[in-house]
């Protein structure tokens, strides 16, 4: 995904960095540190830490401390539904306003939207749960992997 395009983007940014990170650790044979998935996946590296923060939290990665350390998958990508990942970085709200100062309309307004937004996820939740890492992975031709992305 270009830069131009996560500003269109529908859903939180860390959904898609989640994604590609996790993509890049199923295609490794080795730990990648946080550093490395950033470079691949254009993130800054604190920011790449807190969402891979959120995934350990939730049992999809293993981290490894230290000088040798890293991250790796620790549910296959057989097994792991974009569902998954999806909730493991989801934002506590999804509408993160707070307009009652605005009166009764201001709520009204709120509690509208909200409502939308609750069904938007579960429509979203519903659709990424037909996918596992590895059907997403299977849109995706890897052929030059290792020269591209790992190199």
């Amino acid at each position: 995904m270009s830069s131009s395009n996560r500003n269109n983007q529908i859903g939180p940014p860390r959904f898609a960095i989640a994604v590609h990170s996790l993509v890049w650790l199923a295609q490794s044979e080795k730990l990648l540190t946080s550093s490395a998935i950033a470079l691949k996946v254009k993130s800054h590296a604190t920011f790449l830490r807190r969402v891979m923060a959120q995934l350990a939290a939730a049992g999809i990665v293993e981290t490894k401390e230290g000088r040798e350390g890293g991250y790796s998958l620790k549910v296959p990508a057989s097994q792991l539904t974009l569902a998954d990942v999806y909730q493991a970085v989801r934002p506590e709200c999804l509408v993160c306003m707070e307009t009652s100062e605005c009166g009764e309309v201001g709520k009204q307004l709120d509690t509208a939207l909200e409502e939308i937004m609750n069904e938007a996820e579960k429509e979203t939740l519903r659709l990424l749960n037909g996918y596992t890492l590895e059907e997403f992975m299977k849109k995706v031709d890897f052929t030059n992997f290792e020269n591209e992305c790992l190199g």
